[in-house]
């Protein structure tokens, strides 16, 4: 599941970054009506994958930040593991 998380973190912030890019340059409206609905597609996969992980609940509250939420994420998730194994429900 962290490689699929991996995956559209990465998503999230290339998309994200070429609409911002498109915004501040040419204004292609073909490329916001594009990426538009696949950065909003893969925000919302983002926020699922985050509930998801095995990590304390305030850092899956990180998954709603747009951009960059689910590498932040995965960086909590390999820098603060749970370290009780009873602790690890997805609530």
């Amino acid at each position: 599941m962290t490689i699929i998380l991996r995956v559209a973190g990465i998503i999230e912030v290339v998309t994200l970054t070429l609409m911002l890019a498109n915004l501040a340059t040419v204004r292609i409206d073909a490329v916001g009506s594009t990426l538009g609905p696949i950065h909003g597609i893969v925000y919302i996969a983002v926020v699922i994958l985050s509930f998801l992980q095995p990590i304390h609940l305030r850092r899956r509250f990180l998954g709603l930040l747009p951009g960059v939420g689910g590498l932040l994420v995965l960086r909590a998730r390999e820098r603060y593991p749970m370290k009780d194994t009873s602790q690890q429900t997805y609530w």
